[in-house]
């Protein structure tokens, strides 16, 4: 079947309502084969299949999460045993979100990773809107797609309308001197000072360990890694600003070797969105939200009844 054919079989069976006997008669092929059909515009991303569930099953722990930290908004999918269907549900939640949210005219920083890439895969819309998604972070050849807030920018672009606009740098640099004069270079800096101006930022949160995604890359050696956990390092907003589980920035020599928008950049941007679905990063979205600069977190169930517990074991108590 051609495209246009798939379209129209997939249409007549989740919009129109015709059953799989009925399509077979109407295309002359066998029911078997319209299964498979409809397996394959699914494949294709002709259909895309969501399950909501019902905002009661985690407005308690959203209020709760809300209430704790000062933001504005908690954005909670039920819990998964498979990891990667997690990802998937909540990144769904988030592209809902976006797609209720966003106006013409708005600038929308982008970052990378597993998280932020699977939202952009969600994203429908039947609106197309004047938008621009701006890279909030250089590229790299490691690491495919999820890696490179370019492919994510075009992807958000392509389904909620607008452009995209890549910052051409590399994400990471072998010393601070190099950052500074790529930072001063005109196509990168006002590539920068667009994504400083966003209306929405939305970032990944990273956790440290010597099997996280920096490593595999090859940007951190696990020793690398490990002398950043031993100066009190428990995540990583935007790919390299390091944080303890108070929230503060953990000094250490891999900080300015990233091309992209720092901490305190993220702060004067209105709305930053920050996703964590993986249960290893209890410790960095704590840590994450107590710098004071999410405004929506989109994470799990167990992840946010986790955080409440652990920022409760953990508030420094007055003396």
């Amino acid at each position: 079947m051609s495209t246009d054919e798939l379209t129209r079989l997939a249409t007549l069976y989740y919009v129109d309502g015709l059953t799989q006997d009925e399509l077979s008669k109407r295309f002359s092929i066998s029911r078997p084969t319209i299964g498979r059909m409809l397996k394959r515009a699914q494949r294709e991303g002709i259909v895309e299949i969501r399950v909501r569930h019902h905002p009661g099953d985690t407005s308690q722990l959203e209020h709760a999460l809300m209430a704790r930290f000062g933001i504005e908004r908690a954005i909670i999918s039920i819990n998964h045993k498979d990891q990667e269907s997690q990802r998937e549900l909540l990144a769904g939640l988030v592209a809902s979100h976006l797609d209720r949210i966003l106006a013409n005219d708005m600038i929308v920083a982008v970052g990378m990773g597993r998280n932020t890439s699977a939202v952009s895969k969600h994203a429908v819309s039947s609106m197309q809107r004047n938008l621009t998604f701006v890279c909030a972070i250089g590229g790299s050849y490691r690491g495919g797609e999820t890696m490179n807030s370019d492919h994510i920018c075009r992807r958000l672009a392509a389904r909620f309308g607008g452009e995209s606009e890549t910052l051409y740098a590399p994400a990471l640099v072998s010393d601070p001197q190099v950052r500074g004069s790529l930072l001063a270079n005109d196509t990168v800096k006002q590539t920068l000072d667009k994504a400083q101006r966003a209306h929405i930022a939305l970032i990944g949160i990273g956790d440290i360990n010597e099997d996280s995604n920096m490593v595999r890359m090859g940007w951190f050696s696990p020793q690398e890694i490990l002398e950043v956990k031993h100066m009190g390092a428990v995540g990583d907003m935007m790919g390299y600003d390091f944080i303890n589980m108070n929230g503060e920035p953990a000094q250490t020599s891999l900080q300015a070797r990233v091309i992209g928008l720092t901490l305190d950049d993220l702060r004067r941007i209105p709305n930053v969105i920050a996703v964590a679905s993986e249960n290893s990063k209890t410790t960095a979205v704590l840590g994450a939200l107590r710098t004071g600069v999410i405004n929506t977190l989109a994470t799990t169930e167990t992840i946010a009844q986790s955080i409440l517990t652990l920022e409760e074991a953990t508030r420094p108590r007055e003396k």
